[in-house]
């Protein structure tokens, strides 16, 4: 007698609603994919994306759409109501960008071996650097591009611990922060300083203060006044512990320091070489700048371990001729006009 069997029975759907993943090896169409995907998430959605990559809205809805269905999941929420990741897009956007970081170290490792200097270099400097002419980071990066023209150069503006972290996660090769502490898993390696002076702006109870009100201010008094500091470690913060300075404000920035000056209300430390262009417009002032000052003494930093790839190294070397040959010439200058003054003394 013949048995007839049943059919074998279909797998059944995974139970949580959500489409089995499909996507098995990683393709450099997947990280295509992934790159549109990490675009579309920094620049806050789809149009927004257009510029930046360069295709049209229509062809990074598709790109969305054909991750989507790699990966088994809605990453985000796209319509009239605006641009939103979902829980798991924020997962996928986070696993992305340590794929990507680990993709092109990879690559820098590869171009190493060859003894080549090419791809993207990330270098990471702290907040309004460039107004500071004791900072030859314009110098040094003119010497690394001459003799590296195959690397990319990528250059971020960050606080002092979002530069630290993202060299210790590899996200930037090459770091320059205010010297504050010392991580051991970080090479430190001494640049150029940077003067602070307290300021006050136009409206403040100091500015325009006859000379013998200010020079009868003395760090005790100082604590009279709302204070406006940074709001992270940093030889601000430090200072502003030391002195008990009373903090009514905080900066994360130091644009965000010279906004709160400016207001009138508060005292805070700005770079000179910052605050000048305020101080010509008769905005701002320096309060007693013989007294309330304090020098920051600016590093490079670079990663230890894994060892700094051959551009990163070569990077912190043009770094540290640049800034030693202006101190050089500073120091030459300095011993000219003390010749002159001694001969003209001498001729006198």
């Amino acid at each position: 007698m013949q048995v007839n069997h049943p059919p074998a029975l279909a797998p059944l759907p995974p139970t949580d609603g959500r489409q089995r993943a499909v996507l098995g090896q990683l393709s450099d169409m997947d990280l295509r994919l992934l790159q549109v995907f990490k675009s579309v998430v920094e620049c806050g959605g789809l149009a927004a994306a257009e510029l930046e990559l360069n295709i049209a809205t229509s062809t990074i809805s598709r790109h969305l759409k054909d991750l989507e269905t790699r990966l088994g999941l809605v990453l985000c929420r796209r319509g009239r109501a605006g641009f939103a990741l979902t829980p798991e897009g924020r997962r996928v956007y986070e696993e992305t960008l340590r794929l990507l970081d680990a993709v092109q170290a990879f690559r820098r490792g590869v171009d190493d071996i060859h003894a080549r200097l090419g791809g993207p270099l990330a270098l990471a400097v702290f907040d309004q650097t460039a107004s500071n002419p004791a900072a030859r980071i314009h110098a040094a990066i003119a010497d690394f591009t001459r003799q590296a023209p195959g690397v990319h150069l990528e250059l971020h503006v960050g606080s002092i611990q979002a530069i630290e972290r993202g060299v210790l996660e590899g996200r930037f090769q090459v770091g320059i922060i205010p010297a504050h502490r010392s991580a051991s898993s970080l090479l430190y390696t001494p640049l150029f300083d940077e003067t602070m002076l307290l300021y006050c702006g136009a409206g403040h109870p100091l500015f325009g203060a006859d000379r013998d009100a200010l020079a009868a201010l003395d760090w005790d008094a100082l604590r009279r006044y709302p204070f406006a500091g940074l709001g992270y470690h940093s030889p601000n913060m430090e200072l502003s512990h030391q002195a008990q300075l009373t903090r009514s404000a905080t900066g994360f920035d130091q644009e965000a320091i010279a906004t709160l000056i400016l207001s009138g209300c508060f005292l805070g430390f700005l770079p000179d070489h910052y605050a000048e262009a305020f101080v010509r417009a008769g905005r701002m002032q320096a309060v007693r700048p013989t007294l309330f000052r304090y020098t920051c003494s600016f590093v490079g930093l670079l990663r230890r371990s894994p060892a700094p790839t051959r551009a990163a190294q070569l990077l912190q070397r043009c770094l540290v001729q640049a800034h030693a040959m202006a101190q050089e010439q500073e120091q030459g200058r300095v011993a000219g006009d003390f010749s002159c003054a001694a001969a003209n003394g001498a001729a006198e």
